[in-house]
């Protein structure tokens, strides 16, 4: 009996072993492919960074205030767009996965799956042409009256072409990331942890809060940062509906705004040459650092959590 336990354990079937191997594999190319994007860029970079201020385009004094309002204006963008995605991803999906019948909910699902298959071209479109018109009204009521909130402050966009208006396309763009794979987290949901909170009482919101939403925690953050991910990297919107400047400001109606990284190296690559070709790359190594740094953050807290609930 101790022979036939212990021999499937020593000899995998054939099967097993290929998949073995082939997650394997796998991983290892992942880690690989990984590793040369950051020696390309850190190698790359290297000329930008060691080079003479005065020989660097549109850098006055440094790489680093070359840099800074291109990071800045990165993560205040996706942020911004995250704010407003978030909250109203979980609703959907929470709409979806325990409110709406089975018919409804199946067709707002193939809606959302469709949504994030629409190239961001098209929203780019959709923002310079329908959105920065449409909501430039809007910017001109916020600064007139409500002006005196640093946000808001005066001179108001003539055009629409603001970080707000980025944000908001940003934050359609990333809501059916988020809401898909909430969704699915929010069905993965124990039915006895669910009936458990009806029987005792607890009306359907109360029972998500007390089951649903703790057991999704961990999937609620990994899709929120695969949202921010796509925000953070993204370039056609940016380049196409953003008025960029060369400053930080946290002001979100105003004519000139922080630009992106990959809205700047998108509208500059094609006539750089020299060493602003390796500014640019050197600036998409700090977005490279900066994904690295969120997505990092992301996995610690989400370990931390799954430690914290194991111990209890």
């Amino acid at each position: 009996m101790t022979t036939a336990q212990a021999s499937p354990r020593a000899k995998l079937r054939l099967g097993d072993r290929i998949f073995t191997g082939s997650t394997l594999t796998a991983g290892i190319v992942i880690l690989a492919a990984l590793a040369a994007v950051a020696i390309f860029l850190l190698a790359q970079s290297i000329p930008a960074l060691v080079a003479d201020p005065a020989d660097l385009k549109g850098s006055p004094s440094s790489f680093w205030e070359f840099v800074g309002p291109l990071a800045f204006g990165t993560v205040w963008s996706a942020f911004l767009a995250l704010l407003m995605a978030l909250p109203v991803a979980l609703g959907i999906a929470l709409f979806i996965s325990h409110y709406a019948p089975r018919r409804i909910a199946q067709g707002l699902g193939y809606i959302i799956d469709l949504l994030a298959a629409v190239p961001s071209v098209v929203f780019g479109l959709w923002g310079i042409g329908v959105l920065a018109p449409a909501i430039t009204p809007l910017y001109q009521w916020l600064v007139e009256n409500v002006g005196w909130f640093p946000l808001f402050a005066p001179p108001v966009s003539g055009t629409g072409k603001t970080i707000l208006t980025v944000a908001i396309v940003l934050a359609v763009m990333i809501l059916p990331i988020i809401t898909a794979v909430t969704r699915e987290v929010f069905l993965q949901t124990p039915v006895l942890h669910e009936e458990a909170a009806l029987a005792l009482g607890a009306t359907r919101w109360e029972m998500i809060k007390i089951a649903v939403l703790p057991f999704g925690r961990p999937g609620i953050i990994s899709a929120a940062m695969l949202g921010l991910g796509r925000a953070l990297g993204e370039t056609m919107v940016v380049a196409m509906v953003l008025s960029p400047g060369v400053l930080i400001t946290f002001v979100l109606t105003g004519p000139e705004n922080s630009p992106t990284i990959a809205g700047n190296i998108a509208l500059n690559f094609p006539e750089a040459h020299g060493l602003g070709v390796n500014a640019l790359i050197a600036t998409g190594l700090i977005l490279f650092v900066i994904t690295l740094i969120i997505n990092s953050i992301a996995r610690f807290v989400i370990n931390r959590r799954k430690a914290f609930s194991g111990a209890n």
